[in-house]
């Protein structure tokens, strides 16, 4: 695959979870009642103060993940934040593939974006054919 295609995977990728992330971090900057309703189903706290955090929380992740000079380390901060999200979704019993792995599924989709733009990650990882 050419330089420009694997750049544009990896913006394409980013930008599919990008999206993704903006409107699950403004329905809980905006504490829309479907939040407070999944937050009370999940057993965390409904009120403000919590759900705004996490908001924030996901907010600051997705900031250092989109600066290039700090996609690494928010690639790693979203790691963690979607390590909670399956811990959450696993404590309560959700379905596997439906929700307990969403959150697996957003951090391949983080990383795959960023290891198909960014030559010096795919360095560090590279995918061997096995030789």
């Amino acid at each position: 695959m050419s330089e420009i295609a694997m750049r544009r995977t990896g913006l394409a990728l980013t930008g599919f979870v990008s999206l993704f992330l903006i409107m699950d971090l403004t329905m809980k900057l905006l504490l829309l009642p479907q939040v407070t309703e999944t937050m009370a189903s999940l057993g965390w706290p409904t009120d403000a103060g919590t759900t705004r955090m996490l908001g924030l929380l996901q907010l600051a992740g997705l900031l250092l993940y989109l600066w290039p000079r700090t996609s690494v380390l928010g690639a790693v901060v979203l790691t963690g934040y979607l390590g909670g999200a399956i811990a959450t979704h696993t404590r309560i019993g959700s379905p596997l593939f439906s929700h307990v792995l969403f959150g697996v599924y957003l951090g391949l989709f983080v990383w795959g974006g960023l290891w198909f733009r960014s030559p010096r990650l795919r360095g560090i990882f590279p995918l061997n054919s096995g030789d």
